[in-house]
């Protein structure tokens, strides 16, 4: 049961994306490697229309902008039944939105289309080993070079580096803080790109990225020169709320696959259920989710309704923490309830344990979060 009123349209989308997830998703993804790429499993998702669903485009249309709320239900649905599937194609749009966002036409034709069809892996290059949370602080530089720019730094903890095919890529500009970034389109074979992967916790892949000197055109600009943050925090008010609708996702399959364990576990001769203190945990989790869910939804709701930037960015703000930080709870606890059997590698809720931890960090750590809050929140005070 939902407290929120998703429309019967919505309803049977979610539905049918389950369906899909379950039949054709859940076998390539147990066939991938962690810390891999899974082209077959990005290939069949563009087959499905899952990554067009991404921007809420329809078979036949030509990608539009996202619907936050509909971003919302393919992430936490997909999030129920894989993570690995919901992961790979949240990263496909979180690294392609910014180019559909604010690229040229030229550059759109170019990326877009084989992003759609799951031919091209697109990854989104904004943190560096001195700038994570502040994001102003980049020093990855562009220094100009005719009627382009030289990119000469580095970029850390990417995900989908260094194998993907096309990067929105954060760099400097001009010594004017986060006025002097700018957001570039930048082909994964790009002479003097290079790149490492990364041993993490988390399933999917991360990767160091080296520039040097590669070479960037004027075509290859998202958005305006010096105003490349503007891009990032577009896309990020979009995605932070389906963060949270992903974490959703993974508590759900927790919080059912413990239901169903403490009901048939034996305990002193009953259920592991009947005893107080697992109905009160199980009690805490579900109410725990479902307020995360409907953060989530109000968030998506704020920005498909076009509300105000102070909304949407407070909003996104909320449900990505609220969310991350419930889901945690959920999935610890489940294990506890689990015992060590939880723990066994190849277990879900082994799985989940590594899953569901990246996601308090990337896209802005539960801190930045608190305090994009309170800022909105005093802002609001000081103008009323």
């Amino acid at each position: 049961m939902r407290a929120f009123a998703l429309s019967e349209d919505q309803v049977e989308y979610a539905a049918r994306v389950r369906s899909v997830a379950v039949e054709s998703l859940v076998p390539l993804a147990r066939a991938g490697e962690d810390g891999r790429i899974n082209r077959p499993l990005l290939h069949a998702m563009g087959e499905l229309g899952l990554l067009r669903d991404l921007y809420g485009g329809r078979p036949g249309e030509p990608p539009r902008d996202a619907a936050a709320m509909q971003l919302c239900l393919l992430r936490e649905t997909i999030a129920a039944v894989s993570p690995e599937a919901e992961t790979a194609l949240a990263l496909q749009g979180l690294g392609s939105y910014p180019i559909l966002q604010s690229g040229s036409a030229a550059t759109v034709e170019r990326w877009i289309p084989g992003v759609v069809a799951g031919d091209v892996v697109a990854a989104f290059a904004l943190t560096e080993p001195g700038a994570g949370s502040d994001a102003a602080a980049l020093s990855l530089r562009a220094e100009p070079d005719g009627d382009g720019w030289r990119l000469s730094g580095a970029k850390l903890w990417i995900s989908n580096a260094p194998d993907a095919d096309v990067y929105t890529v954060f760099a400097r500009t001009s010594d004017t803080g986060a006025r002097g970034v700018t957001a570039f389109a930048v082909a994964g074979d790009a002479p003097g790109l290079s790149g490492e992967r990364l041993d993490m916790i988390s399933p999917h892949p991360i990767g160091r990225l080296a520039f040097d000197g590669v070479r960037v055109e004027r075509a290859d600009v998202l958005g305006e020169v010096d105003a490349g943050f503007r891009v990032a925090m577009r896309t990020l008010d979009l995605f932070r709320p389906s963060v949270g609708a992903f974490t959703v996702g993974m508590a759900q399959a927790a919080l059912d696959a413990t239901v169903a364990h403490v009901k048939s576990r034996e305990v002193h001769g009953g259920p592991l259920a009947a005893q107080q203190s697992v109905a009160h945990a199980l009690a805490t989790m579900a109410t725990d989710l479902e307020a995360a869910r409907l953060l989530v939804y109000a968030a998506a709701s704020a920005y498909d309704a076009g509300a105000d930037r102070s909304t949407v960015s407070r909003s996104a703000a909320m449900a990505k923490l609220f969310a991350t930080e419930a889901a945690g709870r959920i999935v610890d606890q489940c294990v506890q309830l689990h015992g060590a059997r939880a723990l066994q590698r190849g277990h879900l809720l082994e799985h989940l344990y590594r899953d569901v931890r990246a996601p308090r960090i990337y896209e802005g750590a539960s801190e930045v979060q608190r305090t994009i809050i309170a800022r909105e929140l005093l802002k609001e005070r000081t103008s009323s």
